[in-house]
Formats: C-alpha cells, structure tokens, sequence
C-alpha cells in the first residue's frame, strides 16, 4: 500500500512568500514611520527602534514564516490549516514581548499594531499558497 501526498510547489511559494515579506516590511515601517509622525514614541527601554528596523525584522520573520510553510507542504496533510493556525498562535503570542515592554502605552499599541500588520498581510498570500 502506499500513500500519496500532493504538495503545493515550492517555486509559487517561495515567490510568494518573498513577495509578502516585502510588501509586510514596507506596511510596518509605513505604520511605524506614521506613528512616529503622529507623535508615539519609538523608544523602547531607553532605547530607539529606527523604522528601518520594523522593516528588518519584518522581513526576518516573513523568512521563518515560510521556512514553517515549506517545511508543513511537506509533512503535514493539511498543510494550509496547520500553517493558519500555527502562525495565528505565534502571531498572539509575539504581542506578549510588546505588551511586557519598557515603553508608553501609546508604543506598545504601535508595536502590537505592526505585528498585525505583517500577520494580516503575510499569512494569507502564504496560505493560498498551500494544499487546503
């Protein structure tokens, strides 16, 4: 007997992947750089964030993001449902470091806000990449 998986390619994900952790990246920084300009603090514990870093790690994340979708393509059986829901959990729990932070509340809501951002933008392009 033997079992037949269908993966989603790599190439369609990988671009895509790629291509929302770019368009994530320039959304946060817009978020923070407009936050910024609104008047909220990018000072977290005595020291400042650039907005150049929103980017950054922006992007860093998508890359772990993805590097989790190619990894459940091929290893899970659902690997679109697996994927939502781990990254909706990581997601949550990547607010945790924002709302302990030494920073205004006004900072914290910014921080918490990018983080959705990148989420709202980046999980669902990868996603529709995936096998339901």
């Amino acid at each position: 007997m033997s079992v037949t998986t269908t993966t989603a390619p790599a190439k369609p994900l990988i671009t895509g992947g790629l291509t929302a952790a770019v368009v994530a990246a320039a959304a946060t920084a817009a978020v923070a750089a407009a936050g910024e300009f609104a008047g909220i603090s990018l000072v977290v514990g005595g020291a400042p964030i650039p907005v150049s870093g929103f980017a950054v790690l922006t992007v860093i994340f998508s890359m772990v993001g993805l590097v989790l979708a190619l990894v459940l393509a091929r290893s899970v059986r659902r690997p679109r449902t697996a994927f939502v829901r781990t990254t909706i959990v990581l997601t949550a729990l990547s607010l945790v470091p924002d709302v302990l932070a030494d920073a205004s509340v006004a900072t914290k809501v910014l921080l918490m806000l990018t983080h959705v951002v990148a989420a709202a933008i980046v999980i669902p392009v990868i996603a529709r990449r995936l096998s339901a």
